[in-house]
């Protein structure tokens, strides 16, 4: 018995399990797309056999007439179904990083290289769909929406895509696993605590830098400046980008460490805590630096150093 279901499930998987990641762009050649008849489909086939019985019957020749008029129609509805879906090209697009808790959108360009529109195309995801109209000699971008359940790498997995175009009698569908993936931030706790207290201050000296006391010039802008310290009327006046330099207190380094945080914290609380401060260091504009074991960031501002922080937070003890 469990040797029979082994082999119903090898069978399975060689058709319909999961294929490895396709890179690049996906062609839908014809052996890669199936076609049944839909409920709708089989409920016609049995109608027209019920005409065809009688019109034998009674040997009724307008019964004759519409049962094959009707049969025809439905053969060619197969070649145009079958037809609406084959030779689409599937392209993997963008994805921006997510919280856990978020949906990622995963964005796909379909190209549609024929001379003629393909209608009705639908890309299911754990059951839900997306539709979109292909017109000819050009493309569309679809977003597929993927829940984020837990921190670490996302990938969108198996995508069908299917087409019941034109009448609704068929129902052709295909299969594609694009090469996407994208980050997973852990979910900010929702904790009020605040930010640890820095350390290593310096006392009353006073130096230019990120401080915001007294304004003390401009400079060139640097990546990992604050938006908030733009010059934008400098800007504004094609001045170039410029950054505010402020004169204060020479700002003592505040770090965001594993060992900060109590001992009976698992590893996801941990992680959680730590993605809250660096969120809220970076909207309060502050330098800090992360502490992991065996991760060391030194303090910095700025968007860039924010993602370098979540990325580490987000695949750490995962690769």
């Amino acid at each position: 018995m469990f040797e029979k279901l082994l082999r119903r499930s090898q069978i399975w998987n060689l058709f319909f399990g999961p294929r490895l990641p396709e890179p690049g762009t996906i062609f839908l050649v014809q052996k890669r797309v199936y076609i049944l008849p839909t409920r709708p489909g089989v409920a016609f086939a049995v109608a027209l056999a019920v005409m065809l019985i009688g019109s034998i019957n009674y040997n009724l020749s307008l019964g004759y007439i519409l049962t094959f008029l009707l049969g025809s129609m439905a053969l060619v509805a197969i070649l145009h179904t079958f037809r609406n879906l084959v030779h689409l090209r599937f392209t993997a697009g963008r994805v921006e990083p997510v919280f856990a808790g978020e949906t990622a959108w995963f964005e796909l360009f379909v190209e549609n290289r024929s001379g003629y529109e393909r209608c009705s195309i639908a890309l299911w995801h754990e059951g839900k769909p997306t539709r979109c109209d292909v017109p000819p000699q050009r493309g569309t971008t679809v977003s597929i929406p993927v829940e984020a359940q837990k921190r670490g790498w996302l990938m969108p997995g198996r995508i069908t895509v299917d087409t019941r175009f034109p009448v609704g009698l068929l129902r052709a569908w295909s299969y594609i696993r694009p090469d996407m993936h994208c980050v997973v931030y852990p979910k900010p706790d929702d904790s009020m605590l605040p930010l640890p207290d820095p350390s290593g201050g310096r006392g009353e000296k006073r130096v230019a830098g990120g401080g915001s006391d007294d304004f003390a010039g401009l400079r060139a802008y640097q990546p990992s400046d604050s938006p908030r310290h733009i010059h934008w009327k400098a800007a504004a006046r094609e001045q170039g980008l410029q950054t505010k330099v402020f004169s204060g207190r020479a700002a003592a380094e505040l770090w965001l460490a594993w060992d900060q945080l109590p001992e009976s914290m698992d590893l996801e609380s941990r992680l959680s805590r730590l993605t809250r401060w660096v969120l809220a260091a970076d909207k309060d504009g502050l330098r800090y630096g992360l502490r992991l074991p065996g991760v060391l960031l030194a303090p910095d501002s700025g968007e860039a150093h924010r993602l370098t922080c979540l990325r580490e937070l987000a695949l750490y003890a995962l690769e």
